[in-house]
């Protein structure tokens, strides 16, 4: 019999978030997870995918799945620490550190694990971190985690970085400092003021700790958000996924040697979790290859954003201020945006609605994410599918 206490608290809650439309449906899909998707027998144009370029499907990498599948097994059997690491989960941190232009890498279950490992393994209570007001929720748990005072400034805001950061300095309460961004905005679409950054946390001697996971694919020809800079050699952890561009699953952590070899002795999702199955670690070493030797995928991807961008502006949609091929349409109160999502879907565009708390109350948007596997085709057709749904709601002149 379940608790009167808990039954009480989760009926009201998910009643009062169904009443303000901030209830997410989950939609299972029935294909593969591409430019064309299938929910519920509908065909749809994709637009939420974070399948950048399209690597997901991709059949180089589902060869080296189902090779490495029957060479070592569906599963590692084991921590990395015990006897899980495999000869191939080597040769993915030697991919990955040569990737990112670092000296050695180290990979995780997931993007959300990194941040969650990382920072707890190197901050404590003696500590402080200086924190983007808009960093991902992975990087304000691993912040929590770690016990060390979290110092939020404005996003994006250099002024109020280099203003907070002094006092902390010349507060002489803390051991270490560190100033922790997300490389790309996820939902925004902007990118973070990495040279600016790196030049205030030279002035106060801060660690640096770029979490890339929508940069990786995306900027620097590829290689992500720090390469993009030009500040391989500046930047004291590189922290990346491997679910979105890579379009497999995991996540690492760039770095020098010895950041590397202190997280796998002292990080606990590595030394407590199952390592990556074979399959993934072989089709994330396939995709890394693939974007090491052409960057043909990540301009198509540009030339889709682009594209896109210049057509939902075109029709008089507030997109913001996107520096990226993510774009984002945004419409304002929560309620609106879920019926804007729904008639989408209705007619064809699958772009699911973001809202609180995903972002600020009041700032309801549908995210638009084209991939590289889109054709002009299919964005002229989502196109006119916004321009009718968009008039039909009163969006629109």
């Amino acid at each position: 019999m379940s608790s009167r206490t808990l039954d009480q608290f989760l009926s009201e809650n998910l009643d009062d978030l169904k009443s303000k439309g901030l209830y997410n449906v989950i939609d299972p899909l029935q294909s593969p997870n591409g430019p064309m998707i299938t929910i519920s027998g509908k065909e749809l144009i994709n637009l939420s995918s974070n399948n950048y370029l399209g690597l997901a499907t991709d059949q180089r990498l589902i060869d080296a799945a189902v090779a490495a599948a029957q060479k070592y097994g569906v599963g590692a059997g084991a921590v990395r620490t015990i006897n899980g690491t495999l000869e191939l989960h080597v040769r993915l941190e030697e991919k990955i550190a040569s990737f990112k232009q670092t000296e050695a890498a180290i990979a995780y279950q997931s993007g959300f694990n990194c941040n969650m490992a990382a920072i707890s393994a190197v901050m404590d209570k003696e500590d402080a971190i200086l924190s983007d007001e808009l960093n991902h929720a992975s990087i304000i748990d691993g912040c929590r985690l770690s016990r060390a005072q979290i110092i939020r400034f404005n996003h994006s805001d250099i002024d109020d970085l280099r203003q907070k950061a002094k006092e902390a300095k010349e507060s002489g309460k803390y051991k270490k400092l560190m100033v922790i961004t997300d490389g790309v905005f996820s939902m925004d679409g902007d990118i973070a003021k990495l040279p600016e950054i790196v030049e205030v946390a030279e002035e106060f001697d801060l660690m640096t700790y770029v979490d890339d996971a929508h940069g990786s694919g995306v900027l620097g020809k590829g290689a992500g958000t720090v390469k993009h800079f030009g500040l391989s050699d500046k930047v004291d952890f590189q922290i990346g996924t491997l679910s979105k561009a890579i379009g497999v699953v995991g996540g690492y952590v760039a770095g020098r040697q010895q950041l590397i070899d202190w997280l796998k002795v002292r990080s606990r999702p590595f030394l407590f979790s199952t390592a990556l199955t074979p399959a993934d670690v072989a089709a994330c070493i396939t995709a890394i290859d693939i974007l090491q030797n052409s960057t043909e995928l990540h301009d198509k991807l540009w030339a889709n954003g682009d594209y896109l961008k210049k057509g939902l502006k075109a029709l008089g949609f507030n997109i913001g201020e996107s520096e990226t091929p993510i774009t984002p349409c945004i419409i304002g109160d929560e309620q609106q945006t879920q019926q804007f999502s729904k008639r989408l879907y209705e007619e064809g565009v699958y772009a699911k609605a973001i809202v609180f708390p995903t972002v600020a109350k009041g700032t309801g948007r549908v995210r638009n994410m084209p991939t590289a596997a889109h054709t002009t085709e299919m964005l002229d057709r989502a196109l006119s599918i916004y321009e009718k749904v968009g008039k039909e709601m009163g969006l629109l002149k």
